[in-house]
């Protein structure tokens, strides 16, 4: 897989960038199929930076319903896989450089 094919999006939230500044620790949105090696050379490439270790959750899907004038409205909001990953001393990801 190519790193564009891998890396989905940063996940861009509070929690994430409070790891950011004080672990060196990013997250990002990953493709389910992807594993660790994959992850940790595809955020080497694309980011030029060392990587010290990478830990992944796999977010269930869930269902949403909601009450409208119409009725009721189910959904199904899709799973996804999300991955940590922590970067060398003196090294960080300026993922605010592409907007």
């Amino acid at each position: 897989m190519k790193p564009s094919e891998i890396l989905i999006k940063p996940i861009l939230t509070e929690k994430a960038n409070a790891q950011q500044e004080k672990l060196r620790r990013y997250a990002f949105k990953v493709a389910k199929k992807s594993n660790k090696l994959e992850i940790k050379k595809a955020i080497e490439t694309f980011y030029g930076v060392t990587v010290t270790s990478v830990n992944t959750v796999v977010a269930p899907a869930k269902n949403k319903t909601r009450y409208t004038k119409a009725g009721f409205i189910q959904g199904r909001k899709a799973g996804y896989k999300k991955a940590y990953v922590t970067v060398a001393d003196g090294e960080e990801i300026d993922l605010y450089a592409n907007i």
